[in-house]
């Protein structure tokens, strides 16, 4: 089981909402992650590959400042999955962002913010698929 950490929670959820936020007010994007790192890994044009790259190596920074300002690493659990579960389980959460045109933090921060019907039957998929997901790997699969 996860121990329910409220503070880091709010902290986390805070800082996602004021990012999403300064993305939309200073380059009138939304934070989808799925699209800023297509973007860097597969760029269309140069001018908007920068501001991408800076935006994955901040949230790849982000744990070392975390570790700065508190005093230790963030706490981190190791999957107990197998690689190619891992694997298996990435390639299919690609292929649902492509089919999806978007990701969790596309949909779910920033689409239901803006009240967008798409981002919401988006979410509500998604968040069903996984509820089944987890149901069915736990007691049915047993892994």
């Amino acid at each position: 089981m996860t121990e329910f950490t409220p503070v880091e929670a709010i902290v986390g959820g805070l800082l996602i909402g004021l990012g999403a936020v300064m993305m939309m007010a200073m380059l009138g994007r939304v934070a989808g992650v799925s699209g800023i790192l297509g973007g860097v890994l597969f760029p269309s044009s140069p001018a908007g590959w920068s501001w991408r790259a800076l935006f994955i190596v901040g949230m790849i920074a982000a744990p070392a400042v975390y570790t700065l300002v508190l005093g230790h690493a963030p706490p981190f659990e190791m999957m107990s999955s197998s690689t190619a579960l891992t694997i298996i389980s990435g390639v299919l959460v690609g292929i649902g962002v492509t089919f999806g045109s978007g990701c969790a933090s596309g949909h779910g921060v920033c689409g239901l913010a803006r009240l967008s019907p798409r981002s919401i039957s988006a979410t509500a998929i998604f968040m069903l698929a996984a509820g089944v997901t987890v149901f069915v790997m736990r007691h049915v699969i047993g892994a």
